[in-house]
């Protein structure tokens, strides 16, 4: 949401823990195409967009319908967290967080949740249809987890281990962590490049 380049990506991924229904509905009203790897996707059910439909071969794999309703009812509300979260008022962690705290009491959270259930429908469809969505989130997901490692390799001062036990002084570590690991990064593509480039010339 900080992004401020020129380059402004669309597409999210993340693992099996980036997925869940309240950041499916919050993620597509963002404009963010969130695309996790699934671990036990058998496990995983899908929602009808209205009970009245049954499905011949794959009615087993659906757990109810959604509540449409519901999600106009408080459509509104949503939007108005999104403009708040784009505007830099409020982070998404943040009203995440408020929202879990009133699990069955707070409607906007339920709304949030309904649409949810809608998108991950859909992209579990995606997922299951699409050999090549499958592949690309794997790549995705198997780069990060990669640049996770790199990252731990390079941080060997106290095991690996944030002695700190403030917040900020957490987080200012694993930030300094990382623009260290991406100077490491920059600093072997730049010493490659000539390398090849001598290579080219001679």
């Amino acid at each position: 949401m900080n992004n401020k380049s020129d380059i402004q990506p669309d597409t999210l991924h993340g693992d099996t823990q980036a997925q869940s229904y309240p950041v499916f509905g919050l993620s597509h009203l963002l404009g963010i195409n969130l695309m996790p790897r699934i671990r036990n996707i058998q496990d995983l059910l899908l929602f009808r967009p209205d009970n009245r439909y049954r499905y011949k071969n794959i009615e087993s794999l659906f757990a109810g319908s959604i509540d449409f309703k519901l999600i106009e009812r408080h459509l509104r509300d949503m939007l108005r967290v999104v403009i708040s979260i784009k505007k830099g008022k409020i982070t998404a962690s943040t009203i995440l967080r408020r929202l879990e705290l009133t699990v069955g009491k707070n409607k906007l959270y339920l709304a949030f949740k309904e649409l949810g259930k809608a998108i991950r429908t859909l992209f579990l469809l995606r997922y299951i249809d699409e050999i090549e969505l499958r592949k690309t989130i794997q790549s995705a997901t198997n780069k990060s987890e990669e640049f996770n490692g790199f990252i731990k390799w390079l941080f060997f001062g106290g095991e690996g281990i944030i002695a700190e036990n403030v917040r900020h002084e957490q987080r200012k570590i694993v930030k300094y962590n990382q623009l260290v690991a991406n100077m490491v990064i920059l600093y072997n593509v730049e010493k490659m490049t000539h390398v090849l480039r001598t290579y080219r010339e001679a």
